[in-house]
């Protein structure tokens, strides 16, 4: 359980840290998906999960990051 005075900034550097290992997990999971796949669609559900898992790399971080910035003063 959190510490209730924790610093907000250190909590939310670990939800985008967070997001990006999951992406990675993702990533692997499809590329694993890819290449054992011994079907079509095993294959192209593990093309689908790799290029899912980049958009959220991409996306979700940055979002958060944008939802969670310091207003200008």
């Amino acid at each position: 359980m959190a510490a209730p005075n924790q610093d907000p900034a250190k909590v939310r550097w670990f939800y985008i840290t967070l997001s990006r290992l999951a992406a990675s997990g993702g990533a692997v999971l499809g590329v694993i998906l890819l290449a054992e796949g011994d079907t079509v669609w095993r294959r192209v559900l593990g093309g689908a999960i790799v290029l899912s898992a980049m958009a959220m790399m991409a996306i979700v971080p940055r979002s958060l990051a944008k939802r969670w910035r310091t207003p200008p003063e």
